[in-house]
This record gives structure tokens, sequence and C-alpha cells, in this order.
């Protein structure tokens, strides 16, 4: 069950004043291709749904391009945490630490996220063939652009490493294992002419599929090659990216494992993990007695407003089973004091609508931002409330 948001975390150490103390924290060795560096291990974790994280804290040479790459806000929150989700399956997070990918660098991701070019392509572009590098499809720029697109969309538009370090009997700490998140569109946006209309072009499931694990196959042997992971496991997962209209995130669908100094993949395992937008025709269709639950709390808010309609929910379901629920509630108030009792009202009204077995999150904002949070854990009695100031 993952956890509240850090958001919540934060807030519950500031009104408890019980913060982990982080002067308890273990020194290491850290390997390195030139030469050990000293490292530090916090002492505590704040949930076991994260891994700890080596300090200092050394950023990939590839971050800020999933920005870019990736099409909302929820999807790229998602694949970060999605992918160490899936890294839990096979690196303990009691054993493991976690560090953004050192190995694949920005010029790297870049040159793998282009399409493959025919030698005139690459004269045209006075690239070399050693950089001919895309793993996304050539277009041969034969026939109309609806055409070329349809045939040939980008299927890839994100590769993301993390890196998951092991403590040895040495004290040294080093690299354990290595996870890759492909990205995968679910349309491909396309133009006509520079600052034209956007077109799109939808690609079946099977297809991001069938071209992910391609790309996967080819990726491993990539790795290989670079220094330092030539022996090292790896995890590489294919993730299902949204639209960019989607108010909720896509999901990982399957991963496979490569084993140490193997490039061979392993069997592909599912991953049955997929967010729902309440209130929808899929959630009621799907899951007819959540959606019921979302729909009495939701009438039951808009009877304290009567013009009010804006209760958006997104909810993760994991082997079927709903996990967690994460509920905006925007809302104009002409007060503080009502906002506080309104903030009153929805926490009953969670405590009544919602079972138990689930995690809910509410989030209540205005124009000014945020103004209340509510959060009811799995089997909790009493939720935690934090009004802003």
């Amino acid at each position: 069950m993952r956890k509240i948001l850090s958001i919540a975390l934060c807030s519950v150490l500031l009104m408890s004043g019980c913060a982990p103390n982080f002067q308890k924290q273990e020194e290491v060795v850290q390997d390195q291709k030139k030469s050990d560096e000293k490292a530090i291990i916090p002492k505590y974790n704040i949930s076991d749904d994260y891994y700890r994280t080596i300090l200092p804290f050394k950023p990939s040479e590839a971050r800020g391009l999933v920005v870019n790459n990736l099409n909302s806000r929820y999807d790229l929150n998602e694949f970060e945490m999605g992918l160490m989700r899936v890294a839990q399956n096979t690196f303990d997070a009691d054993q493991y630490l976690f560090q953004e990918g050192q190995y694949l660098k920005a010029k790297t991701v870049k040159s793998w996220l282009n399409r493959k070019f025919t030698p005139e392509q690459l004269e045209a572009r006075d690239m070399k063939e050693s950089e001919n590098l895309g793993l996304n499809p050539l277009d041969d720029e034969k026939g109309t652009i609806e055409e070329r697109n349809e045939k040939s969309p980008i299927y890839l538009a994100h590769i993301l490493e993390h890196n998951y370090l092991v403590k040895g009997d040495n004290g040294k700490v080093s690299l354990g294992g290595v996870v890759i998140g492909l990205a995968m569109n679910s349309i491909h946006y396309y133009q006509k002419e520079e600052y034209g209309a956007t077109f799109e072009t939808k690609i079946p499931p099977e297809t991001i599929e069938k071209e992910g694990k391609a790309m996967a196959e080819e990726i491993v042997k990539r790795l290989r090659n670079i220094d330092g992971l030539k022996d090292i496991p790896i995890t590489i997962a294919l993730f299902h990216q949204e639209s960019r209209t989607s108010v909720v995130p896509g999901s990982f669908f399957t991963y496979t494992n490569i084993g140490k100094g193997s490039s061979q993949l392993g069997d592909w395992k599912t991953i049955d993990e997929k967010y729902v937008l309440f209130p929808s025709g899929e959630a009621t269709e799907k899951h007819r007695d959540d959606a019921t639950s979302f729909s009495n709390f939701k009438q039951d808010v808009e009877k304290y407003f009567p013009n009010f309609n804006g209760v958006v929910g997104r909810a993760f379901y994991a082997g079927g089973h709903l996990q967690d629920l994460n509920i905006d509630i925007p809302i104009q108030f002409y007060g503080k004091t009502e906002g506080i009792g309104f903030t009153q009202f929805v926490t009953g009204k969670v405590m009544e609508h919602f079972p138990n077995y689930i995690s809910v999150q509410v989030n209540i904002s205005s124009v000014n931002g945020p103004e209340a949070l509510i959060v009811k854990e799995v089997d909790q009695k009493e939720p935690f409330v934090h009004i802003y100031h």
C-alpha cells in the first residue's frame, strides 16, 4: 500500500514536532568509476514504500528531460514513482538504497529517443552512422504527412534510469541493480507545419507492447556495453502514457528481469495497475460499488454548496482492487472560518462513505491555493486534517 504524499508527511512532522533524527546516520564508502567517495546512509526511512536515498544526492545527468517528454504532470509523477514500485519486486527496499541514474547521459537518452535515419537523412543532419542510435521508427518521407505519421508514429517518449545500491560487508556501497523505465506513447502527436494545428494518431495497446519489448532487447545490449553495467542485474519496465488531456496518469503494465552478466531478457511479467477517473463511465462500468461510494460522497458535498459541481477523484487499482483514492475539491471560500467548517464537514463524509481498507486523500483548494488536506489511511479511525494558513 502506498502511503500519503510527501506534503502530508511533511505536515505531520511539522505538526507533531517529531522529525526523524537524521543525525543518526551511517557513513560508508561508495565505489566510483575512478575513485572511492564517502557517502551517508540516512538512519530513518519515512515509509516502507520508499527507498532510502544515499547522500549527498547526485542528480542524474539526464534529469529534466522527463518533464519535456511526458504529456502531463500526472504521467510525470507516476512514471517516476511507479518505476520505484516495479523495482521493489526485485530489489528489496530494506537492503537496497536509491540513487538517480548515473550511467545514461542526457546526450545518450536524446539520441536513443530519435528516429532511425537513412544515409541521406544523416548527411542532411551532419551526423555519422555511429550516431544513428534512434529507437523510434524510420520516417522514409514517402506519402502525405498523415500517411507517414500513421505508418511510423513515435512509440518511445522517454527513458528513465534508476540505480539501486547495496552495502557490502567491507563497508562499501556499490551498484546492485539498474531499473529502466520506457514511457510508451498511446497517442502520437504531430503537426503538418511549424506552429500549425496538432493532429494525433492513436497507437493500439498491442502495438505499444510489441514495440516496447523489441526496444528493450536492443537497450539491454547497449547497456552491457557501458562501463560499469556489464555484470549488473537489470530490470526493464514498460509504461503506458496517457493523452495530453487526461486527468489521470498512465501506468506500468509489464516488466522483465535480466540476470547478472546476461543480455537475455527473462519472461515478461504483467503489472496489474491502473488509474481510474471518478466520476466516469469506466468507473461505473468496471467498479460499480466504488463508483457508488464516490457518487454518494460527491452528492453530499454538493448539498453543502448547492451550486458546486467540481469533485473529481483519481483512484489507483492494483490487482483489480482499489488501493488509494485522491480527491480534489476546488471551491471558492469567503472566509477562513467557512473553509474550516467545510473541511470538518468533508472529513465526516470521508469517514462515512469510504471503506477502511483504502487510503483516501482529499485536497481542498481555492483560487488562493491549497486550503486544507484530509488524509485517511487504511484502518485509521481518526483521519489527519491540516488547515493551511
